[in-house]
């Protein structure tokens, strides 16, 4: 709900003069070890933390912080809702937030309603901390999918938190350490996992020699040790003298413990004697103690919808924590952003409010971007009417045929993950099937599980799957029993094969599953995976897709990540719909260069900076204070102080040097009588040895000198309005493009529209010739063409292809600029005024691009070019272009983004009055659509500009 208004505000506040971590951010993209969505993540981590100062998003949201500027004087309410709203911050908030649009749709539709009907009625603040659990501390929620990198994001976060830290030790939005919880039930698979923030290098995200230096001060402890053995001289609760070791005051501390060590059932006797207390009680409850005195600490949960599970203890306890001023953050992590059941929310004592998403979730990535971007590409099959063992050997041979032979760039070879519902099941059927029938040698086959009274396993089977993921290791194909759904990091498999449903199998536990076998190997490589299901768990997946990532199967196979492998053919209709060229100004700038001096006057210009030279010199103030730091202390200068070995002749050199063989050491030896006062005046004499005077800047000194051999010259420019004329596609640029979902329309309706284009079709003739048709194949026994063929249609695209297309297909970069284009041409308005749309935003491909400048004074200076998302047109009797409507659409994030800004201006401004100076009329009109979410306000103003513009 908030993830997407949060992500705006970020790429806001990235782009703001006054954000703190530009250069840190770009330091973290130039290393380019980590993808752009851990990165994205950070940027969200650190901008709740600097710009929203680490409250607690409840407190954020009431105070406007996530709020989108509605202007209630614009709506149509009733006043005394206004002015309850206007005088309200809290209510203000809420309103905004449920009437802000996601996916063309207002968040919470029925909330903005009843605020407006009886704004009284309602206690906002309550509502607003129901919304974020009640919580009195900073909890983020983290969403991204299995094989993003969750657990080195951690890391980064662990390590960001110290970086700030160190450097603001009294800053309490920054964690001091860190409290890692695994799931409970989780530990064997996702423990081992969590090691590896210990192998994370900090200098991906924080600079030598900090990171270093960080890396040496974190300490990691893993709380998963049982009662000390008998006759043990240790104590007999070892986790919790491991805390109790680091107390009172530690820095860099991360514990990693099981949740159920934390949470258990009875957590009401923290802190509390209880006679009654059996011994798991009272080491759980004297770990908590002991972890509730660990300063600033932040709270790191994994998988954190399996500790929703337990959500209320969980909360229960960290708010103990928190009430002793010892929680800093609480951060989850999970693959979703959506809850199982919906929460209520109750708002009177008529109204309930169901929410179904995870309402702290701050930054969320979902699971079809990853496979566009770096995850395996899946294909999957589903089966109907055939028993287990043909769904095992289906997917078998179909793996085998796929991946035989394959070795991945690592040396690792592509593995089968059969699950199998228990163990006889895998023992007495699987197994066997795979040797006798498909003739599998036994030495590529490897069996895990925990094994039961009847079959056991080797011990070192543990071995082999742990060693699954190395070149030592032949396995190919894994037989498994409740063993690897979740917190299985195994790279090299590459199918999943779910014959089977499990009685216990659970929704997540299905996704989990299938999705195991899509991390990627080999970062940068296109890689792909093979998942088979019956159609009971395809179903099963199916919902839980659509449920908790928005997509589905079909989408998922759908989903085309090797690019240049399936292209789509591209075609002009430039000559059938006689689409003339645009003509119009165009601001030309010439630059000239005008000398002002005839020669340099270097010898006035360095003894005017040896005059001048304390201009350079700053003071360094001291205080001193003693190590009570009551006294008011002592206040010093440091007058002088240098470290550098200065030397005249070196000097010299340097700055010949640095001015690229513009300058010679020769010539600024000319200057000696000028250049040594300079020099002396910047240095420091100590025991005989000279020093640069660390008080003065000798970067600027030298760079005077360098300018004062350069003749003084000043920058002049001549602006000239030029006609120019476009054409809106560029035929020799026109080449196939790998196929993905945002070509519009697809290849069934562009077809269609081609062969229109040829042999028009009114509907009655198209009607006509279908019914013909199919008696022709209805008597040649061709039925089922005949049962396509009654299913076609003319496609509403088809019947607007005189007003659009002008290539097919438009190569859109979002789903939104089709649903624009559409709804553009079912305008009423649009049809009556007899217009044309065309899309323009693909580079490239047309010619219509515009020059942008801004004025600085007398000077105009270039911000780039400008090419426009959609042109609206008109023509006139003529058959040439008489008007068009630019438009440009936009997310919010732009409204900060400064060279739009600069381009948006110049084109509302100086663009269109030099057109409508020489043309005569107002030829050109801009419509900037801000918000690309709303699309039907969006489609309104376009409707109304359509009427004020066009006008004859």
């Amino acid at each position: 709900m908030l993830n997407k208004i949060i992500r705006n505000k970020t790429v806001q506040w990235l782009q703001s003069p006054d954000c703190s971590i530009k250069e840190l951010i770009t330091y973290i993209k130039n290393k380019g070890e980590l993808r752009d969505t851990q990165i994205e993540a950070i940027e969200t981590f650190l901008f709740l933390k600097i710009q929203g100062k680490n409250k607690p998003l409840w407190n954020l949201f009431s105070d406007g912080f996530f709020t989108n500027g509605t202007d209630l004087s614009k709506l149509d309410i009733n006043q005394n809702s206004r002015e309850h709203l206007e005088n309200n911050k809290d209510a203000f908030s809420l309103f905004d937030f449920a009437r802000q649009k996601v996916n063309g749709k207002k968040q919470l539709p029925n909330l903005e309603h009843q605020i407006i009907k009886s704004p009284e009625e309602f206690d906002y603040q309550e509502i607003i901390k129901k919304l974020f659990y009640n919580v009195n501390y900073s909890d983020y929620l983290m969403s991204l999918p299995m094989g993003s990198g969750k657990t080195y994001l951690m890391a980064a976060f662990i390590y960001l938190d110290l970086y700030f830290a160190s450097n603001e030790p009294e800053n309490k939005n920054f964690a001091h350490n860190f409290l890692v919880l695994i799931p409970s039930g989780l530990k064997t698979s996702i423990g081992p996992s969590l090691r590896t923030i210990e192998d994370f290098d900090p200098s991906w995200v924080i600079p030598e020699p900090a990171a270093s230096n960080l890396k040496k001060q974190l300490k990691f402890d893993v709380l998963d040790e049982a009662k000390s053995a008998k006759k043990s001289n240790k104590a007999r609760n070892p986790n919790a003298q491991k805390v109790n070791e680091i107390l009172p005051d530690p820095f860099g501390q991360v514990f990693i413990v099981n949740a159920e060590k934390v949470i258990l059932n009875r957590v009401d006797t923290i802190g509390q004697t209880n006679l009654f207390e059996d011994e798991e009680d009272k080491k759980a409850n004297e770990l908590r103690a002991l972890i509730g005195k660990i300063p600033n600490l932040s709270i790191l949960i994994d998988e954190v919808h399996h500790a929703a599970k337990s959500d209320i203890k969980l909360r229960q306890v960290v708010n103990r924590w928190n009430d002793r001023g010892s929680i800093t953050t609480v951060l989850g992590f999970s693959g979703t952003p959506y809850l199982s059941t919906a929460e209520k929310i109750q708002l009177t004592e008529d109204d309930t409010l169901r929410i179904s998403e995870i309402t702290n979730t701050v930054y969320y990535y979902p699971l079809t971007n990853a496979i566009e971007d770096f995850l395996k590409n899946p294909t999957v099959k589903i089966t109907d009417n055939l028993t287990h063992l043909q769904i095992v050997k289906e997917g078998i041979k179909d793996f085998n045929k796929t991946y035989d032979g394959l070795t991945y760039a690592n040396g690792t070879i592509p593995k089968v993950a059969i699950y199998c519902s228990n163990i006889e099941m895998l023992e007495e059927e699987v197994y066997p099937f795979l040797q006798s029938d498909l003739k599998i040698h036994p030495d590529e086959i490897l069996r895990f599980h925990g094994g039961n009274k009847i079959y056991s396993l080797p011990k070192e089977n543990e071995l082999q799957f742990k060693s699954l993921d190395t070149t030592i290791s032949k396995k190919k194909y894994i037989l498994l029993v409740a063993i690897g759904k979740e917190g299985w990091d195994c790279k090299s498999l590459t199918s999943v094969i779910l014959p089977q449903k499990s009685k216990s199998a659970s929704i997540n536990a299905i996704i989990q599953t299938t999705c195991r076998c899509l991390r990627q190997v080999v970062k940068g490589h296109d890689e792909t995976a093979l998942i088979w299901l019956n159609r009971e768990n395809a179903t099963i997946l199916n919902k839980a897709l659509e449920k908790e990532q928005n997509t589905s199967i079909e989408e998922l196979n759908n989903l085309d990540k090797n690019k240049g492998t399936d292209l789509v053919e591209r075609h002009s209709r430039m000559e059938f719909l006689k689409l003339p060229k645009i003509d119009y100004y165009q601001l030309k700038v010439k630059y000239q260069s005008i000398e002002e001096e005839e020669k340099p006057n270097t010898k006035i210009k360095l003894e005017e900076l040896f005059k001048n030279i304390n201009d350079y010199k700053a003071n360094y103030a001291i205080t001193t204070k003693g190590l009570d730091f009551l006294d008011e202390g002592e206040l010093s200068f440091l007058n002088s102080s240098g470290f550098q070995l200065a030397n005249y002749n070196h000097w010299i050199a340097h700055i010949a040097k640095d001015s690229f063989s513009t300058i010679s050491a020769k010539e600024l030896h000319q200057f000696n009588e000028q250049l040594k006062p300079i020099f002396q005046a910047i240095i420091l004499n100590s025991e005989g040895n000279l020093f640069f005077n660390e008080q003065f800047d000798t970067y600027k000194i030298e760079s005077k000198i360098r300018v004062a051999f350069s003749i003084k010259r000043d920058l002049t420019t001549e602006e000239e309005i030029i006609p120019k004329e476009a054409n809106l596609l560029i035929l020799d640029k026109l080449k196939s493009i790998p196929k993905h979902k945002n070509l519009y329309p697809n290849q069934e309706v562009t077809k269609q529209i081609l062969q229109f284009d040829k042999k028009p079709q009114s509907e009655q003739e198209f009607e006509d010739y279908k019914k013909n048709k199919m008696i022709e194949l209805i008597t040649q026994g061709k039925t089922d063409e005949a049962v396509v063929l009654g299913q076609s249609k003319i496609y509403s695209e088809t019947k607007q292809k005189d007003k659009s297309f002008h290539l097919l297909p438009y190569n859109f970069d979002s789903g939104f600029e089709s649903q624009f284009l559409n709804e553009i041409l079912k305008l009423k308005d649009f049809k009556e005024n007899n217009l044309e749309i065309y899309f323009n935003g693909e580079r490239g491909t047309t010619e219509f691009v515009i020059n942008c400048f801004a004025k600085k004074g007398k000077r105009w200076n270039k911000v780039g070019k400008y090419t426009t998302d959609f042109l609206v047109i008109k023509r006139n009797s003529k058959d040439a272009i008489h008007k068009a409507l630019i438009i440009e659409t936009k997310g919010e994030g732009y409204s900060n983004d400064k060279d739009f800004i600069k381009k948006k201006n110049f084109i509302e401004t100086d663009f269109l009055k030099h057109n409508e100076d020489k043309f005569g009329y107002k030829k050109f009109d801009f419509l900037y659509l801000e918000d690309s979410n709303r699309l039907l306000e969006n489609i309104a103003e376009v409707n109304q500009r359509i009427n004020q513009f066009f006008k004859d």
